[in-house]
């Protein structure tokens, strides 16, 4: 299934006609064809006679100025329920949404593809919201009288530069600027080559572990989401709890990038910053920490490297990181044989995909967040979005190179093939992830929409098979960003410990303990155990043969994808 832009249905909604049922439902039933999908004739009249019943009470409720009760944030508003023609418009829309996901539940088709047309429908339910048009909007309405018309003005200017911009502003921008006042814990590079720069961060304590921490973060995004400012750095926070901290921060692939592969993200990435950091440090066990998409870069690292006989990790930690694909939530609908050969034919030669597609497709994943809740404060109500460093972040996209994008795409998601021993050949060796020598810390997210904590928990099952007692899984409240930046000082939120690994993801939560705050301190336990003694700390970065280069954050995360 090709993904739309989100305002591509916002566009397509206002032309259909909000809550025309017969519109939806023969475009709905059209949509279900060209997927192959069929529904049960006498599901689909039961579901009719349902929907034209609950449609003939609302109009009775309407003829009789009855309010109708609406329990949806999106319109919690008072201005949707002083005025019946605004709520009654809204129970409308609710009910033709709930007809619609019914529709979607009741096809006749594989899983794979009735998951594709869930959220096909889905996208166009969000992009149908009374709330994204100013004709039905009575908030943007009101703003519009009391300002003017200049709120109306201000919103269109703010579309325009959007639409140069190619991407909605989730944040005032001009806010922020990196190295200034996001991504500011001192530091230094000490070495780069073409694909990363590896930052060196001045100690804070007089005394340090003995091995250092090498941070591995995505590739997809920049890494100062790990580095925003002072009160929510976990970088910062690593170095306060007395490691000689290290990260890898990646370029952002122009052309002269566009032949770089997978082999080359493990060879002279992960594990060039495994070797440099071992030479700086001089120690050959170091504690090694991956994020996401940086986890299972690393990871494979390490298993290349025991394939090799070296094992270099003194402990391993992933955050919300995929080795078994089985479980990928919602971006299995991106990913297909069609379309995996797509991309293949087009990038896997060489090319880049654009950060500006990476981008516009995680935000399809959560729409009313990140799409339309922008379209109606930006451009209906003209409101200039607020300073936020994470979503200064989230807008800073970053390009991948195309064989190195369909490479993870096809041996990842498609066909699951990383978690298979010796399965897949990287840099020339065999990669088996449970040959990797480390205690391992893991990490989930309960509501990541990205990394199903279930997915997370299954690399229990891969690391260290013969010695289950040297993983631990800890399960955090939230998503698959806020749920890891969640700073201790703040002790907010709430997580989940057992030390007791089971087989069963779910026998493992309903047999854990939930504790408040946040996971960052049972983090730093771990480090310490696996840090080594302590020691003087570093008089100045780098070490012979690796000056600083420059301060960091360094030039590479500063390069834009736009």
């Amino acid at each position: 299934m090709t993904q739309q832009n989100p305002l591509q249905e916002w566009m397509k909604a206002g032309s259909m006609g909000l809550n025309n049922p017969f519109a939806q439902d023969s475009s709905m039933l059209t949509m279900l064809k060209e997927y192959g999908a069929e529904i049960d004739p006498a599901v689909l009249s039961r579901l009719q006679s349902e929907y034209f019943s609950e449609l003939g009470n609302l109009w009775k409720d309407f003829i009789s100025s009855k309010l109708p009760q609406i329990n949806d944030r999106r319109f919690s508003s008072t201005d949707w329920h002083q005025q019946t023609t605004h709520a009654y418009n809204v129970a409308v829309y609710l009910l033709n949404a709930r007809f619609l996901s019914l529709l979607a539940e009741s096809v006749q088709a594989p899983e794979k593809k009735k998951q594709k047309i869930r959220f096909a429908v889905q996208q166009m339910v969000d992009a149908m919201s009374p709330a994204n048009f100013l004709a039905t909007n009575p908030e943007a309405q009101a703003k519009l009288v009391e300002t003017g018309g200049e709120s109306l003005m201000k919103g269109i200017t703010q579309m325009l530069e959007d639409m140069q911009k190619g991407r909605i502003s989730l944040t005032d921008e001009s806010a922020f600027e990196v190295g200034k006042n996001v991504a500011t814990t001192e530091g230094s590079v000490v070495f780069e080559n073409r694909l990363f720069q590896l930052i060196q961060y001045k100690p804070l304590n007089k005394t340090v572990h003995q091995r250092p921490l090498l941070m591995v973060p995505p590739c997809i995004n920049k890494f100062y989401i790990l580095d925003l400012q002072p009160e929510n750095s976990l970088v910062r926070y690593a170095v306060e709890q007395g490691h000689t901290v290290f990260l890898v921060s990646w370029a952002n692939p122009d052309q002269s990038m566009s032949d770089v592969t997978w082999d080359d993200y493990i060879e002279h990435g992960a594990i060039k910053a495994l070797e440099v950091v071992q030479e700086i440090s001089k120690q050959d066990k170091l504690n090694v920490f991956g994020f996401c998409v940086g986890g299972t870069i690393v990871s494979t690292a390490l298993a290349v490297l025991a394939d090799r006989g070296v094992y270099p990790a003194s402990s391993l930690t992933l955050l919300t990181t995929l080795l078994d694909f089985t479980n990928t939530g919602v971006l299995d609908v991106f990913v297909d044989e069609l379309q995996v050969s797509l991309r293949e034919q087009t990038l896997g030669h060489g090319g880049l995909m654009p950060g500006r597609d990476l981008a516009s497709t995680f935000s399809s994943l959560r729409p009313n967040d990140l799409v339309w809740n922008y379209v109606q404060s930006n451009y209906l109500k003209g409101q200039k979005p607020p300073a936020f460093d994470l979503l200064y972040w989230n807008s800073d996209s970053t390009n991948l190179p195309g064989p190195m994008f369909c490479w993870y795409l096809r041996n990842t998601y498609l066909e699951n093939s990383l978690k298979e021993a010796g399965k897949l050949t990287v840099a020339g060796n065999k990669v088996d992830l449970s040959k990797i020598d480390a205690p391992v810390f893991i990490y989930g997210s309960k509501e990541d929409h990205i990394v199903p904590w279930q997915a997370a928990f299954a690399s229990t099952e891969i690391l260290n098979p013969k010695k289950k007692s040297r993983n631990r899984f800890v399960l955090g409240a939230s998503g698959h960003i806020a749920g890891v930046i969640n700073p201790a000082s703040k002790n907010k939120r709430s997580y989940w410990i057992n030390d007791k690994l089971t087989h069963d993801s779910q026998a493992w939560l309903d047999a854990a303990t939930e504790c408040p705050g946040s996971w960052w301190p049972e983090w730093a336990t771990f480090l310490a155990e696996h840090g080594g003694k302590m020691v003087k700390a570093p008089a100045k970065p780098g070490a012979l043969g690796y000056s600083e280069l420059e301060p960091a954050p360094g030039r590479y995360v500063k390069v834009r994808a736009d």
